[in-house]
């Protein structure tokens, strides 16, 4: 086989066929690192997904355990980054683990994060807190038998780039004012340096039609009376048991990206993501290896 050929064989890439389409975007059914490698370089805006956590605890969407989810996760990661913009962003949601049989945190997540800069060559653009008010108590052993720790209701959530400069914008995920800062704005404020030592200017009391969000994001998770809901439960199918909230994938693509981007999730489960994108007029693509988890994905978009 000549070079010329050898070479063609090599950036030939395999088409495969969405399992279903809708206006702005698709999804697949398959293993998400062999998806992926028909997505050519530098041609995705923003990845988001949160994908299998590492928990003791075998679940039935599949996941690795700690002391393996970074050897297991690291050949996803350098896909991401090739098929990512310059000024793109890949924002990764991980929930924590205990150490199996003690009251004491892994630390895989921080583990992961150092190896994904270090590396694959993602920058850390800010690390965000989700917190889900909602969570049950958990484990059981620690915090409700014993009594010996809290519940945990916080996912670290990565944002990463491939750039120090990646795309984004906090105008377009304000928050509503308080009733303090709105009574501050109509009675105006003395410009003055605090105890703390900050100095508050007149530009303090500029009405920016809204707040900067903080990177705590407080969602809950308690999802249970949408069409995808009631339409898996007319159909039979068993609903995907760790979906992330609507709001979530909602805050982050409307931080990172424009109408138009394209968004990836490589982890789909029912398919948060492609369900805002679409809302939200973005190209989205999907990728998910359960079958049952794509069928039930699908009543997301039946209303």
């Amino acid at each position: 086989m000549n070079q010329k050929l050898i070479n063609q064989k090599k950036t030939e890439t395999t088409i495969f066929k969405p399992y279903y389409i809708q206006n702005h975007g698709k999804l697949y059914l398959g293993d998400s690192l062999d998806l992926i490698k028909s997505i050519p370089d530098n041609s995705l805006n923003l990845i988001l997904t949160s994908p299998p956590f590492a928990l003791n605890k075998k679940k039935e969407y599949g996941n690795e355990s700690a002391e393996k989810y970074i050897e297991w996760f690291l050949p996803f990661a350098n896909e991401f980054n090739r098929v990512l913009v310059d000024n793109g962003s890949f924002v990764l949601d991980l929930g924590g683990a205990y150490i199996p049989g003690y009251p004491v945190r892994s630390i895989y997540q921080y583990e992961l994060l150092v190896r994904l800069c270090k590396e694959v060559g993602f920058f850390l653009a800010q690390e965000f807190y989700h917190y889900n008010p909602a969570r049950l108590p958990a484990p059981a052993e620690w915090v409700t038998i014993r009594r010996i720790r809290v519940k945990d209701s916080v996912n670290v959530v990565w944002w990463l780039s491939k750039t120090q400069h990646p795309k984004a914008d906090n105008r377009k995920v304000l928050k509503p004012y308080s009733q303090s800062m709105k009574q501050l704005l109509k009675n105006g404020y003395k410009a003055k340096v605090r105890p703390s030592g900050h100095d508050i200017s007149d530009k303090f009391q500029k009405d920016n039609q809204g707040a900067i969000p903080p990177n705590l994001l407080e969602i809950a998770n308690t999802e249970s009376n949408t069409a995808y809901f009631r339409r898996c439960k007319e159909a039979g199918i068993k609903t995907h048991p760790a979906r992330f909230p609507p709001a979530f994938a909602e805050f982050f693509i409307k931080f990172l990206t424009d109408e138009g981007d394209t968004v990836l999730d490589p982890f789909a489960g029912s398919n948060t993501t492609g369900f805002v994108a679409e809302t939200l007029q973005r190209r989205w693509i999907s990728f998910e290896i359960n079958e049952s988890y794509v069928i039930g994905s699908r009543y997301r978009f039946s209303e």
